[in-house]
């Protein structure tokens, strides 16, 4: 007799912390970075080149990790007001309108072709308890989870951090006293190989193809940062 295989699924469960890292780390690596190189081309032949491209690239991480976080923070409590305005008009139309929700409850199940009685029966069930009516309602009408009440300060933080710790990696090379030239290629090469961990990473954890989201970061870095710093060096030579 063939021995039994016990199934185990394993599913990712953190998709909400997930998605704030890979906002706040993708934009803290790219934008800092097209800034460096922005600079890089207008500040050359300056006297402290490093200096000032230290200078503006954290002020830039200190306003971009505020409103990054801040718009974390924001979205979550948008989420979690449109949750309660919800709840409250299907606890409000569970009563005043039964009848028409408990067909709205009927009309999902006939949508997986179960026959009326059926139906009928299941939706006698439901109806029966008002929270798990309106839980039904809230899940499968409206496609709503209950968000978690510590979602928006945790969302603000973890975006905030993401970003900072993306935007100290292509800073990085400018605080050592090297030349700007230097510094500007070691930047590149610590920012292009971060790029390409972090599009590695966040490809297993969301789409299954982690060198395709590698090489499409990279790619995402490296024309933001090839943008700023031509438009740079043309600003610098027109003047």
């Amino acid at each position: 007799m063939p021995r039994a295989i016990r199934h185990v699924e394993k599913h990712f469960t953190a998709s909400d912390t997930v998605r704030d890292i890979v906002i706040g780390m993708s934009d803290g690596l790219t934008v800092p970075f097209a800034l460096a190189a922005g600079l890089t081309g207008a500040v050359q032949g300056l006297e402290n080149p490093n200096v000032i491209v230290v200078t503006a690239g954290l002020a830039e991480i200190a306003a971009g990790s505020i409103a990054m976080g801040l718009g974390g923070y924001l979205a979550a409590r948008t989420d979690a007001e449109h949750y309660a305005a919800e709840l409250a008009r299907e606890e409000r139309e569970t009563v005043e309108v039964p009848d028409e929700e408990a067909e709205e409850v009927a009309r999902v199940f006939r949508e997986y072709g179960l026959d009326e009685k059926t139906v009928h029966t299941v939706t006698d069930a439901i109806r029966s308890d008002q929270k798990r009516w309106i839980d039904f309602m809230m899940r499968f009408e409206l496609g709503l989870e209950k968000p978690d009440p510590r979602r928006a300060r945790r969302s603000a933080l973890t975006i905030a951090l993401s970003y900072i710790a993306g935007g100290l990696i292509p800073l990085s090379p400018y605080f050592v006293p090297w030349s700007l030239g230097y510094a500007a290629l070691a930047s590149v090469a610590v920012t292009a190989l971060a790029l390409l961990i972090f599009g590695y990473v966040k490809g297993v954890y969301t789409t299954q193809r982690p060198f395709r989201g590698a090489w499409q970061t990279l790619l995402v870095g490296g024309l933001a940062a090839g943008a700023a710093f031509t438009l740079a060096s043309l600003v610098r030579e027109a003047h």
